[in-house]
């Protein structure tokens, strides 16, 4: 019998005894509860997180960009892999004809796990509307996030001046086949991602400091113009938002929220084209938040990467990286750091 012939056989018991088992009231732990990491071929990150409640299984699915979203359904199969379905809606279009419709395409993650480990492929209808698309992923299972830290007793080595305020030293494009809308100029660095009345589509980049930091406290002051976005990803993982949402109720989307994760507690933006101030902790998996003097985000934990995260490992030195493709922006002073 082969390993693999094994695992099959193993896992099929697994599922015969666990039935009998619920079958009498008595559940047995499911492999794949808890959070994971996701790393995606071509270079994207996700995250999941299965959980059970009241005897029903759900789960919980970032994949690359946007937000954490609930599944559309999550079950185990009879081979014992994980199952799970995300719906996206997508709008095609008639070349030609300017006519549109509204297609719900669903993804299917089908995955097996060994041990901390998951092993997965997604595949997706082609848009086309002949074929299928297969990509493949791993996961790694995410530890407790732990205690939060006491803050009182954190020590921060020598400060490092993050941008010089001449020009781009230290900084570098993620993708260098990108146009750089970043700049300096008088000091400040600015990013204004302008697209052509006509022609083709300008793709601009994002652009990250090419020293990497574990946990550290960042300090700068950001400006953003009245409808626009960006964001300040905390070692290429984490994204502190960054919007003109001045005025708007309180939401994990909007200034100084950790993107989709958590909601500033209180309203602290300033209207657009301010120059605003963000005082940000990271430190053991926990983030803290200042905007504008104000605490808006109190050592609360981080249980996984946002949307356009660059780096899955929670305990890996990461870059600040600094959205360019979403709108103009502008930064200065900015200062980092890093803990002892």
């Amino acid at each position: 019998m082969t390993n693999q012939t094994l695992k099959w056989v193993l896992i099929a018991l697994f599922i015969s005894i666990n039935n009998d088992l619920r079958a009498n009231g008595i559940i047995l732990a499911n492999p794949f509860l808890g959070m994971w990491t996701i790393d995606i071929d071509g270079g994207g990150v996700g995250w999941l997180e299965v959980h059970e409640k009241n005897g029903f299984l759900d789960a919980d699915l970032l994949w690359i960009g946007g937000s954490v979203l609930p599944v559309a359904h999550v079950y185990i199969a009879s081979d014992g892999e994980l199952v799970v379905t995300r719906l996206q809606e997508v709008i095609k279009s008639t070349n030609g004809q300017g006519l549109e419709r509204k297609h719900t395409i669903t993804n299917t993650l089908r995955m097996s796990v060994s041990g901390d480990k998951l092993e997965g492929t997604m595949t997706t209808p082609d848009r086309q509307g002949v074929g299928e698309d297969k990509t493949n992923f791993s996961g790694k299972r995410l530890p407790p996030v732990g205690p939060a830290p006491d803050l009182t007793k954190v020590r921060y080595d020598e400060p490092v001046q993050l941008f010089t305020g001449n020009d781009l030293s230290g900084w570098k494009l993620i993708d260098p086949e990108h146009t750089n809308g970043f700049k300096a100029v008088d000091g400040i660095l600015v990013n204004d991602p302008l697209q052509p009345e006509a022609g083709e589509h300008i793709h601009y980049g994002n652009l990250r400091t090419i020293s990497e930091f574990e946990d550290f406290n960042l300090q700068l002051e950001v400006n953003v113009p009245e409808g626009n976005n960006s964001g300040i990803y905390l070692r290429g993982m984490y994204e502190v938002q960054v919007l003109d949402s001045y005025g708007e109720d309180l939401n994990p989307h909007h200034m100084g929220a950790i993107y989709s994760r958590i909601a500033p507690s209180v309203a602290a933006e300033k209207p657009a084209g301010s120059w605003q101030s963000l005082d940000i902790i990271l430190c053991q998996r926990y983030v803290t938040v200042k905007l504008n003097g104000k605490l808006i985000i109190d050592n609360q934990p981080l249980h996984g990467p946002t949307g356009g995260a660059i780096i899955s490992d929670v305990f890996s030195p990461g870059p600040i990286y600094l959205q360019g493709d979403h709108g103009k922006v502008s930064y200065r002073n900015m200062v980092l750091r890093p803990i002892l």
